[in-house]
């Protein structure tokens, strides 16, 4: 075997709650995450012991230690206790710097591959400790389909798979910056809240359509003026099309709707595209096998 080839899928935050600085510098989050079918695809060989290194189809992202797929697979050697290297070629599909966890969703997939190509060396409880070590948002990305995250993303409880449901995903011509909306959200003393609970029920009973009107993120509240604008245009432009329900993703500055059907999809995405710097059809995913 040369080599393993595996599919790095985004990530939708259908929920995000902060509800927490921590000691340790991170946040205490509550969020309900789901999978979709906007993915990059991941190549994995081995390589010569301490050689790690990536490429892309973005010059832009870095190819080291920087790299959160190179930092993967020095996490999966260090919980394998033995001495390793890869040689790792991302094509990107996923929009960077989106709240999308792509690079998490690409971290994910080089420890899957690496498992293969080691004949699954690393148990589930293995896999995790690299995923976490890797990312917040790795041990998800690593599990996919619909489930609810805890702590700093690392408290994860599958949930029955909500049915496949048309989504649009699009890019705003701007980014966030995560530090500065986790400062912002520190710094306020009352906000409104997800209903997590209600959220739960929903995709319990497989209702798409209560998912879709509990969707709600506490960064979109903290957006400074410009991009709080933005968001409510992408999101007003998703619901006038037919979405359901509609909502920033992570961090952003990605906002996503979900829809009915594939015509209503359609149709808000041909309508994105105008004023978006990217759109995109998917749908959303069960957990891989």
């Amino acid at each position: 075997m040369s080599g393993v080839t595996r599919e790095a899928r985004a990530k939708l935050n259908l929920s995000l709650d902060v509800l927490g600085a921590r000691e340790d510098g991170y946040h205490e989050l509550r969020m309900v995450m789901q999978s979709c079918s906007l993915a990059d695809e991941v190549y994995v060989e081995r390589a010569a012991p301490g050689d790690f290194r990536a490429s892309t189809n973005r010059s832009y992202i870095p190819g080291g230690d920087r790299n959160v797929a190179v930092k993967a697979a020095r996490a999966f050697y260090k919980a394998l206790g033995e001495p390793g290297g890869a040689a790792i070629r991302i094509t990107k599909r996923i929009p960077v710097c989106a709240g999308l966890g792509g690079g998490s969703s690409d971290a994910a997939a080089v420890l899957a591959a690496l498992n293969e190509l080691h004949g699954g060396a690393l148990g589930p409880e293995g896999l995790f400790a690299a995923a976490l070590e890797a990312g917040s948002d790795v041990p998800f990305c690593l599990l996919g389909g619909t489930a609810l995250a805890e702590g700093r993303g690392e408290r994860l409880q599958a949930l029955s798979p909500l049915p496949e449901t048309d989504v649009v995903i699009c890019m705003p011509h701007f980014s966030c910056s995560t530090p500065e909306l986790f400062a912002r959200v520190d710094s306020r003393r009352s906000r409104c809240r997800p209903d997590t609970a209600g959220m739960l029920e929903a995709v319990a009973r497989g209702d798409v359509g209560g998912v879709a009107r509990r969707m709600y993120n506490v960064f979109e509240d903290v957006l400074d003026r410009r991009a709080a604008s933005a968001v409510a245009e992408i999101k007003r432009l998703l619901l006038d099309n037919g979405a359901l329900g509609a909502a920033m993703s992570g961090s952003g500055s990605a906002v996503f709707g979900l829809f009915p059907d594939a015509a209503s999809a359609e149709a808000a995405h041909a309508a994105a595209k105008a004023v978006c710097r990217e759109a995109f059809i998917a749908h959303t995913c069960a957990a891989q096998g």
